[in-house]
């Protein structure tokens, strides 16, 4: 379990009482919250005072990108004029946090943003019983602002949706990897979904979703901010901008939007939005779920476009009736792999956070194995990142890859589930 001692509380947890075929306990795929992977703790306000880090604490590394290209970020705040928040009372429009990933060039005197603002860090570990004092979040390969890398052309895009109440950080590692290969990705925060989202002003908006919450009914507003930011790009594309504050967008940016070569990937709950958001919105071309479990009537409806199920070690479509069922309606290109000896906290940046942190939180070789199985944590990044782009170079690009026909030497990790 994701978050330790499993709830017979039916709610947007991982079980949802709409499920048609859902098992009765528990699986340990589906976490109550995929943000706890280690026993939760109240936020004491003190632990927000400052953002700043001590460098004499531990500092974080995270894997660096493996494609070609340098890599540039920019975070954008965007409101929904046509829909009402649903997470919190009154008539308050719909706003959510993104950031873009993209090849970059001239990235020299960009800075390399942060793997989460300082606010939203701070209240981040100071949930897992850490202080910004004791561990220095890392640094992105995203440069701030640096140019596009027009040289590419249009760029193929690919959206990102996070765990149950999960940051968009927690996507980081792929996200900067799939854009040093070429591809702009756009990470989103579901807010007030999401445990801590930082806006513009140092404003930090929390949690706040009903405890009895359906999950098919979460994901459907997850899906509808999904489709709001397609629109968004698509305003990009045409030579504007849309975020609510007119920050400035990176040059060259508008002219590498390829609208028309959209795909989406997502990890747990965020893997379950990938066919609620397909379902929803035609534009997204292809779509990959990072051992995500599946909820309500999406999965038993037909969808004809390219989807890629990936699991961890103990969790595919023989022991998950909702994979089954998604499986048996998937009428277009399809592929469902294994990486074995992970887990599913492996398909987050968990997977190299947690243990460097082990020494802080007190946790055991044997609780981190556990937790994140026995693959090494930069081998469990890599391989990710090597499919994930094969299947999306395959569907976006047409560039065919070896990796999806079978079972590859060069990596033993992976099977086929036929």
């Amino acid at each position: 379990m994701a978050a330790g001692k499993p709830s017979a509380k039916p709610a947007a947890t991982g079980f949802s009482p709409d499920q048609p075929d859902q098992p009765d306990q528990h699986t340990p795929w589906a976490p109550e919250n995929d943000e706890a992977p280690l026993h939760h703790k109240p936020v004491h306000p003190d632990a927000l005072a400052s953002g700043r880090t001590d460098t004499s604490g531990l500092q974080l590394n995270m894997p660096a990108p493996t494609g070609p290209y340098s890599v540039g970020m920019v975070g954008l705040h965007l409101v929904d004029k046509s829909r009402i928040d649903p997470y919190v009372p009154g008539n308050q429009q719909r706003e959510v946090m993104v950031s873009l990933w993209y090849p970059a060039t001239a990235t020299s005197g960009h800075y390399q943003a942060p793997w989460m603002p300082s606010i939203s860090g701070a209240h981040f570990l100071a949930s897992r019983g850490l202080s910004p004092q004791q561990v220095t979040l890392p640094r992105t390969a995203g440069h701030v602002l640096a140019p596009v890398n027009t040289k590419l052309g249009k760029l193929p895009v690919l959206l990102y949706s996070t765990g149950l109440h999960s940051d968009r950080a927690m996507g980081t590692a792929l996200a900067q990897d799939l854009a040093s290969r070429g591809y702009l990705v756009v990470t989103v925060d579901h807010t007030h979904d999401a445990n801590e989202v930082q806006f513009p002003g140092n404003r930090l908006e929390v949690n706040t979703m009903p405890p009895d919450a359906h999950s098919s009914d979460t994901l459907k507003v997850r899906a509808a901010d999904i489709r709001f930011v397609i629109n968004q790009l698509g305003t990009i594309s045409k030579g504007g901008n849309p975020d609510a504050g007119h920050a400035t967008l990176p040059s060259g940016l508008s002219g590498a939007v390829d609208m028309s070569r959209i795909g989406m990937f997502g990890w747990s709950l965020g893997g379950a939005a990938v066919d609620t958001s397909m379902q929803l919105d035609h534009r997204i071309a292809a779509g990959a779920d990072l051992d995500g479990q599946f909820f309500g009537t999406a999965p038993s409806k037909d969808l004809d476009r390219p989807f890629m199920l990936f699991s961890s070690g103990t969790h595919n479509r023989n022991n998950d009736g909702s994979w089954r069922t998604l499986w048996s309606h998937l009428k277009g290109y399809r592929v469902d792999i294994q990486l074995h000896g992970a887990a599913h906290l492996s398909f987050s940046d968990n997977e190299w956070m947690v243990p460097q942190e082990a020494g802080l939180l007190g946790l055991s070789q044997d609780q981190l194995q556990q937790m994140f199985g026995t693959i090494d944590p930069d081998r469990a990044v890599k391989v990710q990142c090597d499919y994930l782009a094969a299947f999306f170079d395959q569907e976006l690009r047409h560039k065919h890859s070896t990796l999806l026909d079978g079972p590859d030497k060069s990596y033993p990790e992976i099977s086929f589930v036929r």
